[in-house]
């Protein structure tokens, strides 16, 4: 798994009192860890900093959704569940800007 897959993973939800399984967005890896960010069909709920997501063979969605770059888990490697597939150069170029801008990580 890398930066850029998307994987299924059982997504808790904002107040911990369960989770989902739902495709999410591969942001950081570690040998027991990796980061993502949320992945839903609600387009509804996007707001600036979302990425709409076109389903494609290549990113394994079956359904247009949007990526919600606002909210991210660290959760064990072990709970992924399989790879859908990964987004494109130029979507992982945007989310790494959309990132920067929520952060605030830019003098």
């Amino acid at each position: 798994m890398i930066k850029g897959d998307i994987v299924l993973i059982p997504f808790p939800f904002s107040d911990l009192s369960g989770s989902k399984t739902r495709p999410a967005l591969l942001l950081v890896t570690s040998p027991t860890e990796i980061t993502l960010a949320f992945i839903s069909t609600q387009l509804s709920w996007k707001d600036g900093n979302d990425i709409l997501l076109k389903s494609s063979n290549a990113n394994g969605l079956k359904r247009d959704s949007i990526l919600r770059l606002s909210k991210l888990a660290t959760l064990d490697r072990d709970l992924a569940l399989g790879r859908l597939g990964t987004v494109d150069a130029k979507t992982l170029k945007q989310v790494n800007k959309n990132l920067i801008k929520i952060f605030k990580l830019e003098d």
